[in-house]
């Protein structure tokens, strides 16, 4: 992969690869998010990922949707625990129209209060709508659970109590205190030449006030295994098991992605789906994933299945994992878990969109952007005894926890 990089005076930075394609990409991302709230702000991050489409200096709302909207472009956002974006496609002689609107709506919004009344609603509903279904609530429960009494463990949405008090003060307290002009990265992938990246970025991003991160992160609270049930009126139970994992700075997180993707993975033939649902046909949807944070990360596996075939679910979960624990991959299941991993990361990188955004979170993180042949050469050293020592150490069953709806 090549790439460009170059730092403005204010610190934000920007990467570009250029890219042969009739469409370009691009987006800021900016290293905070819900758990850089304070308690009384829970669920500001995501608020403001809505409401900064609702009118700045010069656009109201309807401007800001119909500016790439006009020229068959889209706009769009994020939030998660850690990071806020706002990204844009468009055909590449739109590159200088999206950047400017990117930089109009992040940085010159001015929250009109009747917008923030209706948006506030429509949270609402997303909260509710998120209460109707336990297959995504169920996650949000457990890492409520596993990171107890910590700003981690709280949900991305937040609360209706919580949104009802949020005004346009409260907006800018928080945005003046995290969005810092040295935690962002303006990626872009297109048809463009570097250079007229870097002056659009000079023209438009090069204008925001010089802004440095003055906290770090505390580490998140002690980490103590729990098993909870929840009784829902649902057809199905839903099971969550998982511990605390690696962080993004570790050097076993490729290892872990590996076994999770062996595991559970999206394919269809991970351990989990072909045990439960090819051979035994008691689950619908079964996956493990694993997410990195700073400084903590989190391993886990959901499925769903009828009640009455529920223990014997965890029956074969168990008999599962005690393989990865207790058994080292042969050479060939090792060579295959490997080329199946590499190949769904190439996939994904040949997805521009996934590739602009990925490009721009590696720099955010780690300051650089690995090629694909890089990060396939540390895949290649990884060792069976590498991941039967990780299993043993993530899914120890003295530190797993367990969530049960049902």
């Amino acid at each position: 992969m090549e790439y460009q990089n170059f730092t403005l005076p204010n610190g934000i930075r920007i990467i570009h690869k250029q890219d042969k394609s009739h469409v370009g990409y691009c987006g800021l991302i900016i290293n905070t998010g819900s758990r850089d709230e304070e308690e009384k702000e829970h669920g500001m991050a995501h608020f403001i990922e809505h409401v900064v489409f609702k009118g700045t200096k010069k656009r109201k709302a309807y401007h800001i949707l119909s500016r790439l909207d006009d020229v068959g472009g889209e706009l769009n956002a994020y939030t998660t625990k850690e990071e806020t974006c706002i990204y844009a496609s468009f055909l590449k002689q739109d590159f200088q129209r999206a950047i400017e609107l990117i930089h109009d709506i992040t940085f010159n919004s001015v929250f009109p209060a009747k917008e923030l009344e209706k948006e506030k609603e429509v949270i609402v509903d997303e909260i509710n709508s998120y209460k109707d279904s336990p297959a995504e609530l169920i996650y949000d429960e457990f890492e409520e659970m596993v990171f107890a009494n910590d700003p981690m463990g709280r949900n991305i949405l937040g609360t209706p109590k919580h949104l009802k008090s949020f005004g346009k003060k409260h907006i800018q307290q928080f945005i003046d205190r995290n969005y810092n002009t040295d935690q962002m990265v303006f990626a872009s992938v297109g048809n463009v030449s570097f250079k007229k990246i870097v002056a659009w970025a000079e023209k438009y991003l090069g204008t925001v006030p010089t802004n440095l991160r003055q906290y770090n992160r505390p580490e998140v609270c002690k980490y103590i295994p729990k098993s909870l049930t929840i009784e829902k009126d649902t057809h199905q139970s839903h099971v969550i098991i998982g511990n605390v994992a690696y962080d993004f700075n570790n050097p076993s997180r490729l290892h872990l992605h590996l076994l999770n993707n062996l595991l559970g993975g999206p394919g269809m033939n991970s351990r989990l789906n072909m045990a439960l649902r090819e051979k035994n046909g008691i689950a619908y949807n079964v996956e493990s994933s694993y997410t990195p944070y700073y400084g903590t990360g989190i391993f886990s596996i959901y499925f769903g299945t009828d009640p009455e075939n529920l223990y014997r679910s965890f029956s074969i979960i168990d008999r599962e994992l005690k393989k990865l624990k207790t058994k080292e991959l042969g050479s060939l299941q090792l060579h295959k878990a490997i080329r199946q991993l590499k190949g769904q990361m190439a996939i994904s990188a040949d997805n521009r969109e996934n590739l602009m955004l990925n490009m721009g979170k590696s720099y955010l993180l780690y300051d650089q952007v690995d090629s694909l042949y890089d990060v396939y050469k540390k895949i290649d050293s990884i060792t069976a005894k590498d991941l039967l020592d990780i299993a043993n150490e993530i899914l120890a069953d003295n530190q797993l926890s367990y969530l049960i709806y049902q």
